[in-house]
């Protein structure tokens, strides 16, 4: 069977992420799941991370280089977003949501999203990527609609959201790349494995 995959070895992929799995399942580049136990906000503190944009780098890194594969290729990956100064956070129920969707209604915020790829201890390829995403102004009864049919989901995504799902309803204007939105800047990670002869040229 062809594939484009030139690899010895699957890609590692350290992070749990569903979204991440299945678009390097959707780009056909195989890879096992290898989910890092790193202490995110020590690895902040330690590095004395500035914002938000530094912070999405920084975890993308630590995560890559916190899984262990010999001679493997490991993928982290992190997203940051924020709304000028204050960054958002996974909420942790529907109530946490709302109040995150209130004060991002009518706003422009960014979505920061990085990825690191490592071998053997050493970062071969960093790279971090940012998109605009306004809210309309929508009322808080459309809200109250959008927290139902989101239900659960609205807990697993920072902002609250998905923009592939129905979280696009939120939405009037979105600017940047669509793969970084969703949690992995796929061409410039796909330029990074073509470059260490992984994929077909």
């Amino acid at each position: 069977m062809s594939t484009l995959w030139r690899g010895a070895q699957p890609l590692v992929l350290a992070s749990s992420s569903e979204v991440r799995r299945r678009i390097l399942n959707e780009a056909g580049i195989p890879h096992i799941v290898c989910p890092p136990e790193i202490d995110e906000r020590a690895v902040e503190q330690r590095a004395n991370v500035q914002g938000p944009a530094e912070a999405a780098q920084v975890l993308a890194r630590a995560k890559a280089l916190a899984v262990h594969g010999k001679g493997a290729f490991v993928l982290g990956a992190d997203q940051t977003l924020a709304l000028g100064n204050r960054r958002f956070t996974k909420p942790q129920n529907r109530d946490a949501a709302r109040e995150e969707l209130k004060m991002l209604r009518g706003q422009t915020h960014e979505l920061h999203c990085a990825v690191a790829l490592t071998r053997d201890g050493k970062v071969i390829f960093e790279q971090k990527e940012t998109a605009r995403l306004t809210m309309r102004l929508f009322n808080d009864e459309f809200l109250e609609a959008y927290l139902d049919v989101a239900a659960d989901a609205v807990t697993r995504s920072v902002g609250a959201y998905q923009v592939e799902k129905t979280g696009v309803h939120l939405f009037e204007k979105i600017e940047g790349d669509y793969f970084a939105i969703l949690g992995l800047p796929l061409l410039s990670l796909l330029r990074a494995l073509r470059a260490q002869n992984l994929l077909a040229a």
